[in-house]
């Protein structure tokens, strides 16, 4: 019996000298830094670093420009297009010094539709925008022919073509429009237009032996 009591103190002491030995390397571990850089002072106010603001959202200058060239642009729906347009066996129109060879060559599909937009179901002003947008978008691309389906104004009411004049009298006014024509029947006949764009960085006017 004192041989086994001896041997369980013997473990006991053992186990508690491995305790103090880790305890002596945790705290040796703990101090190491104070050992390495020396004694320190403690700064009696602390140093706050205060973080840049973030810098404001970029002022959206194209947009407002883009916004302010679409207004001078605006087209109006009060334009009188009567006087302007050629009534020769359907219905066209051609800028100042375009010869009439242009409206006869889109007529007979010289240009091939390269785009189209289809105005039904729009209400006046979303049909005035979403034309000018399809304009100035085709144009920036460099497309030529593109056709406007307004359609014949079966559906209004007196069975009154409304949408087909208005679109008439805003393509008068896009400086990107050269010449326009009522399509063939196989293209939508008197219920849409086919719609020659100036080139692409071209003047406003071309001259009327502009080859295509």
């Amino acid at each position: 019996m004192a041989q086994q009591w001896r041997e369980a103190q013997a473990q006991t002491q053992a186990e508690a000298q491995k305790r103090r030995e880790a305890a002596a390397r945790q705290e040796a571990e703990r101090q190491w830094f104070s050992r390495a850089v020396g004694p320190v002072t403690p700064l009696h106010q602390r140093n706050h670093v205060h973080l840049q603001q973030p810098p404001p959202e970029p002022l959206p200058l194209q947009l407002w420009l883009d916004e302010e060239r679409v207004l001078q642009e605006s087209i109006s729906d009060d334009l009188d297009v009567s006087t302007l347009l050629d009534t020769d066996d359907q219905l066209s129109f051609r800028r100042p010094g375009i010869g009439v060879e242009i409206t006869r060559r889109l007529r007979a599909g010289h240009w091939s539709i390269q785009r189209q937009l289809d105005l039904h179901g729009l209400r006046t002003d979303e049909a005035r925008e979403a034309l000018g947008e399809f304009i100035r978008q085709a144009h920036r691309n460099g497309l030529r022919c593109l056709r406007v389906i307004h359609g014949k104004g079966l559906g209004s009411p007196g069975k009154s073509p409304v949408l087909k004049g208005r679109v008439q009298g805003w393509l008068v006014q896009k400086k990107e429009v050269l010449a326009f024509v009522q399509a063939r029947p196989v293209q939508g006949g008197a219920g849409a237009l086919l719609v020659l764009l100036v080139p692409a960085g071209h003047a406003q006017t071309a001259s009327a032996n502009e080859s295509p």
